[in-house]
């Protein structure tokens, strides 16, 4: 884990990398949605060598620090700790919570409810900083993901007592939505990261959270 964490503050723009080869291009990317205002970086990278993905998290994890920004590994509690980054995100089939609660020691721990707002309870109970709920507009990376209604946000919200993601299909234009249904952060992939402007892209999501935003109605959650 770093040794001197960012604030956690849980709101904004969850930014979830592409599966890169090249980690300049990747850092790169990351750059430039930082710029724009992601308040949060999860890599995700499931097909690459070990020891890219180890490089890989490593520099972004640096490159988070200096802007004051967790970086987030999906799925992979010991690639998280060997990285030095500031936390891990595990899905339904990625492992113990428990245990990773165990293994991250102080460091973020999020887990995927897809369209399940009771897991979020569990989760809670289990040590959990956040979770996500989703895919809750269609999704392009994952189009057959199972649809949760924007009415689980705030469901997994009162339940878990958590910050909630809202995750799939999220776009500059119906962010705002899943903001005014009870997300706290919202995630996006293609959105951010296939733009050919990756800082506006990112701005203009991170546009649902600004203050005086109609859409607006929660305030910032620290863990």
């Amino acid at each position: 884990m770093s040794a001197d964490p960012p604030p956690r503050v849980l709101r904004g723009l969850y930014a979830i990398t592409p599966e890169l080869q090249d980690t300049e291009v990747l850092a790169g990317k990351v750059a430039a949605s930082l710029a724009g205002g992601a308040a949060v970086i999860q890599y995700r990278a499931k097909g690459l060598p070990e020891a890219l993905r180890l490089e890989q998290a490593k520099r972004l994890a640096a490159l988070c620090r200096a802007h004051g920004v967790p970086l987030i590994v999906n799925d992979d509690v010991a690639l998280a700790l060997a990285a030095g980054a500031d936390g891990v995100h595990l899905g339904r089939d990625d492992g113990d919570t428990q245990g990773a609660r165990l293994a991250m020691g102080r460091g973020l721990l999020g887990i995927s409810c897809y369209d399940q707002p009771e897991r979020a309870r569990i989760a809670a109970h289990a040590g959990a900083d956040y979770v996500a709920i989703g895919s809750v507009f269609p999704s392009t990376t994952k189009p057959g993901a199972v649809r949760a209604p924007l009415a689980l946000l705030d469901e997994a919200r009162r339940s878990s007592g958590l910050p909630v993601v809202a995750i799939g299909g999220i776009t500059a234009a119906n962010a705002p939505q899943a903001v005014q249904a009870g997300a706290d952060m919202v995630a996006a992939i293609s959105a951010v990261f296939d733009a050919a402007d990756i800082e506006g892209a990112a701005r203009a999501i991170a546009r649902a959270f600004e203050p005086g935003d109609k859409h607006v109605r929660a305030q910032p959650r620290a863990v």
